[in-house]
């Protein structure tokens, strides 16, 4: 029983910094998921790749690529050799949001710090 109430405590806290993280920042986590893939890639993304990338499933990745191209965060264009593939960037805005991310302006919850202090050094 205490895994599952750890387990519980742990979900508490993901939920209370998605919460926070999307007033601050105006997107969820899926949605920075994926533009953190588009800033690490060195070349255009399909959906496919960022799929994999995330470890979300193709139609939830298709919806957030949408609702990114509506805000204004990603472009999307068009294979220049097949017209049928669809390759995604990042915006000047997306560009911008991701910049913004990086300061880390919400706090992480004490109880997850210590999954992430080799990632702040």
């Amino acid at each position: 029983m205490k895994t599952i109430c750890a387990i519980r405590d742990v979900f508490r806290a993901m939920t209370n910094f998605e919460a926070s993280f999307e007033q601050v920042y105006q997107i969820t986590l899926n949605e920075a998921m994926i533009l953190c893939a588009l800033k690490c890639s060195s070349e255009r993304m399909t959906a496919t790749n960022l799929s994999k990338q995330t470890d979300l499933s193709p139609s939830h990745t298709s919806k957030m690529l949408r609702i990114l191209e509506e805000k204004g965060l990603i472009v999307r264009t068009l294979g220049s050799e097949d017209r049928r593939q669809m390759y995604f960037t990042l915006s000047a805005a997306g560009r911008e949001r991701v910049c913004d991310m990086e300061i880390q302006k919400v706090e992480i919850p004490e109880l997850l710090k210590p999954l992430f202090k080799d990632a702040e050094s």
